[in-house]
């Protein structure tokens, strides 16, 4: 009869433990090294939430109440309070200005931007005190800027001056009075801050175009109007993205431009969601109004930028 086969461990000597598999302890960093960086972004998600999120979902579900602000008992109303948003005559110009000055800005701002940029790459020596010059307005506070073009606009102001003193004085006017160009007003300030904003980002995409390509478009006996339209252009659809984005959402919640140069004024010739908002909330105290006023400035944001997004998306395609 046979004998099992024993084994015996040397004095001192490790007993042996049982080996992963081969390929296991990879498999094992790889599944941990794909989701580590998830974790250092979780305590920012979390406050994220925390800060907008929430607060949002429950401005959101105070749109379909009556409450006040104040007293601790509410009831719902259902979609009363947007009924009352698309029936009110201030809420509807505050929406159709809105989507003017966010149009006029968003092309003037990047057409504007884009010669700034062009202009700045081809020079070579004064290339950045240019950029520096042209960026500089973009670091003043909005609202302070309100203020000094409002002072530049008015009738006695630095604009009207600087007409009458080279006999224009027909085109002196009262730029923020008047309801037909008080609103253009506030797109030209807008454009003259944040210009040098769109600027920057159309000098990275421009310096990042290569020169053998420019060089070979040359060649071709590409012309400067067909380089820039065929080559270009093209290849800074990227900075175009970004440049139309931001300044699509900047415009559609202008706020501080508006307060310091208009006040809305006159009449609702400024008037944009985001005021409207403030002075139903805060002056009028109707925080559900202003809530389910709120709510549809995000929905229309939403929808253009997707809107955007998709056209630049099949474009890019």
């Amino acid at each position: 009869m046979a004998l099992p086969h024993a084994t015996t461990t040397p004095p001192g000597a490790r007993e042996p433990t049982a080996q992963p598999p081969p390929g296991a302890a990879g498999r094992t960093r790889r599944k941990v090294g794909v989701h580590a960086p998830w974790w250092f972004v979780v305590p920012a998600i979390a406050v994220y939430v925390f800060i907008v999120v929430v607060p949002s979902a429950n401005g959101a579900l105070f749109s379909f109440t009556d409450w006040n602000g104040l007293r601790p008992d509410w009831s719902l109303v259902g979609l009363d309070n947007y009924a009352a948003v698309f029936a009110d005559r201030t809420a509807r110009d505050a929406l159709a200005n809105t989507l003017i000055l966010a149009a006029a800005a968003t092309v003037t701002q990047n057409v504007v931007g884009l010669l700034l940029a062009l202009g700045v790459n081809s020079m070579v020596k004064s290339r950045y005190l240019l950029r520096v010059i042209f960026f500089a307005p973009v670091v003043l506070t909005p609202l302070v800027a309100g203020y000094v073009w409002s002072f530049l606009l008015s009738p006695n102001g630095a604009v009207n001056d600087a007409l009458r003193a080279v006999g224009l004085d027909s085109l002196a006017h009262d730029w923020l009075g008047d309801p037909d160009t008080a609103l253009y007003a506030i797109v030209a300030e807008i454009v003259w801050q944040f210009a040098g904003y769109s600027m920057v980002i159309y000098l990275a995409g421009l310096q990042a175009i290569p020169r053998e390509v420019l060089e070979a478009a040359t060649i071709d006996g590409a012309g400067a109007w067909s380089k820039f339209r065929r080559v270009v252009l093209p290849l800074l659809n990227g900075a175009v993205v970004i440049n139309v984005m931001l300044c699509l959402i900047g415009g559609l919640k202008q706020f501080d431009q508006v307060m310091a140069m208009t006040g809305g004024g006159p009449g609702t010739a400024t008037e944009t969601i985001s005021t409207a908002i403030y002075k139903s909330a805060f002056s009028l105290g109707d925080f559900p109004f202003s809530i389910a006023l709120a709510v549809v400035m995000t929905v229309v944001i939403a929808v253009l930028a997707a809107v955007q997004f998709r056209l630049t998306q099949r474009k890019t395609s």
